[in-house]
């Protein structure tokens, strides 16, 4: 599996969206689980401004799927999504730098 990297900024009207949605939105992450490295809001000032999620799949389109099935995208919260294919490669989170497990 591969992981998709997906930068989600919330449009005007984001407040109100990511209230009125938040329930399912955490309800469909966490039925999806096994499809998720991590996600989490973007925070300007303590105030949600958009989203990062980390989505495996097998490939852009099927992380992409997953995306356009959540709640907050169905509703419109995001007004900009960006993907990038990720490589996590090193940091606490993947247990230091993978290079140098793999011998150098």
């Amino acid at each position: 599996m591969t992981l998709f990297l997906f930068h989600c900024l919330d449009g005007d009207d984001g407040a109100r969206l990511r209230l009125e949605h938040r329930d399912a939105h955490l309800a469909y992450v966490a039925a999806h689980m096994e499809d998720y490295a991590v996600a989490g809001p973007l925070k300007s000032d303590g105030v949600p401004v958009g989203s990062v999620l980390v989505i495996r799949g097998a490939d852009e389109a099927a992380a992409r799927a997953r995306l356009a099935d959540d709640p907050y995208f169905l509703a419109g919260l995001w007004r900009e999504v960006r993907v990038h294919e990720f490589a996590a490669v090193a940091g606490e989170w993947v247990g230091g730098a993978t290079w140098l497990r793999e011998g150098g």
